[in-house]
């Protein structure tokens, strides 16, 4: 059995009050083989968001107030990994790319352990106007860890379908989603477990897992930060689409206890999701629709 752990925590821009916070997780995770931290851990998410219409270029990125860029070879990251010893730690922040990309910032997430990076993921898709402060990434991959082969997604990734669907064909067996998820900033829901986006963050985490029969463990900001208001929901689902642990919209963790294998085993058993794809029949959705 692996033990997989996601935390719906809330993170702001203190590091020091970070390493604490994933120091404090990694202990009440009752010696998980997996954590799952948010989005923007080390640093904080942005304040708030602005339009889609936007644009961002490198120099205006920098000159954004945000989370401070770290280097994937930096200290701060050093810090993580001795934190996390063997345990295979996923977290996010705001990466400086340096002179090998251009110079720009990524909204990153990192897969580690005591040992080093294993893997990293540069956010794709862009809510609302984070290319204002993030440059976007460009793939989709799996990388093997301890636990098993995982997928990294951030947050927005996980309404697309393709994005996990790429993950799995990779071989991925464990797609761990980190977000920073706000409730609806429009029609919001003065009980945050009724917000509308709040229910299509669970709606997305079950079918990912559900078409992809993959272990889905989701984390997620908690509480506030500047205009945000985050809805939590750190979940594990398992490869059926049935939610296995879950914290609610409270800060949190969400435990499970799975067999990944045999979970996987089982649920492809009877359905082949990936088997029976037809790609020659999909070259529609890489063509820019008529009407977007």
């Amino acid at each position: 059995m692996t033990r997989l752990a996601a935390a719906a925590e809330n993170f702001g821009r203190d590091l020091d009050t970070a390493y604490a916070t994933i120091e404090r997780l990694l202990a009440e995770s009752r010696g998980a083989q997996l954590l799952a931290l948010p989005e923007a851990c080390l640093g904080g998410y942005l304040s708030s968001l602005g339009s889609s219409e936007d644009r961002g270029t490198t120099g205006s990125r920098r000159a954004r107030p945000g989370p401070p860029p770290l280097r994937l070879d930096g200290p701060e990251l050093r810090r993580v990994a001795e934190l996390a010893g063997d345990t295979v730690v996923v977290l996010g922040l705001c990466e400086d790319g340096g002179d090998d990309l251009g110079g720009d910032l990524y909204n990153t997430a990192v897969v580690l352990t005591g040992d080093g990076i294993l893997g990293v993921h540069r956010k794709v898709h862009q809510p609302l106007g984070e290319n204002l402060s993030y440059a976007a990434g460009s793939v989709f991959e799996a990388f093997d860890t301890p636990v098993g082969r995982i997928g990294l997604q951030i947050c927005y990734d996980k309404a697309f379908p393709e994005a996990a669907r790429a993950a799995a064909l990779d071989g991925a067996e464990i797609v761990v989603s980190i977000s920073a998820w706000p409730g609806s900033r429009t029609a919001s829901s003065a009980d945050l477990a009724q917000d509308r986006w709040k229910k299509r963050f669970d709606l997305y985490d079950q079918a990912r897992a559900l078409e992809n029969q993959v272990v889905w463990v989701a984390a997620n900001q908690a509480g506030t930060f500047g205009s945000l208001r985050f809805v939590g929901s750190a979940k594990v689902v398992g490869p059926g689409g049935e939610v296995l642990a879950g914290t609610g919209v409270e800060a949190g963790l969400a435990v499970a206890d799975v067999d990944v294998a045999a979970e996987l085993a089982a649920a492809r058993r009877s359905m082949f999701n990936l088997r029976d794809r037809r790609p020659d029949t999909y070259d529609a959705l890489v063509r820019e629709p008529a009407r977007a």
